[in-house]
């Protein structure tokens, strides 16, 4: 029995190039990461916002995550990509991660 219709065109739709798995794979881990980089700046500047940290936890949180920022850049750079493509289009539900400001 062949496959559905549905299932033919998501056949279509994944590369399974040699050449560009590695990079789609990459563009997946970093996908990952940038979401949870989004979501660690989100929650340190409502701390920030509360006062819930000192001025020294302040420094280290805005030095790491603007380090991290960097090299999440690099990282894309190594690899040809920019951080907007590492938004990944839900459907009805909209991009996994928000504009970027």
């Amino acid at each position: 029995m062949p496959p559905p219709p549905e299932a033919r065109t998501a056949a279509r739709r994944l590369s399974t190039d040699p050449d560009t798995v590695e990079r789609d794979l990459v563009k997946l881990v970093l996908t990952v990461v940038e979401l949870l980089r989004q979501l660690m700046e989100r929650q340190a500047l409502h701390r920030v916002d509360n006062n819930d940290l000192t001025e020294d936890q302040e420094e280290r949180v805005g030095l790491t995550l603007m380090l991290l920022h960097d090299r999440m850049q690099d990282l894309c750079a190594r690899y040809d990509l920019r951080l907007e493509d590492l938004n990944l289009d839900l459907g009805p539900l909209g991009t996994l991660l928000p504009p970027s400001d």
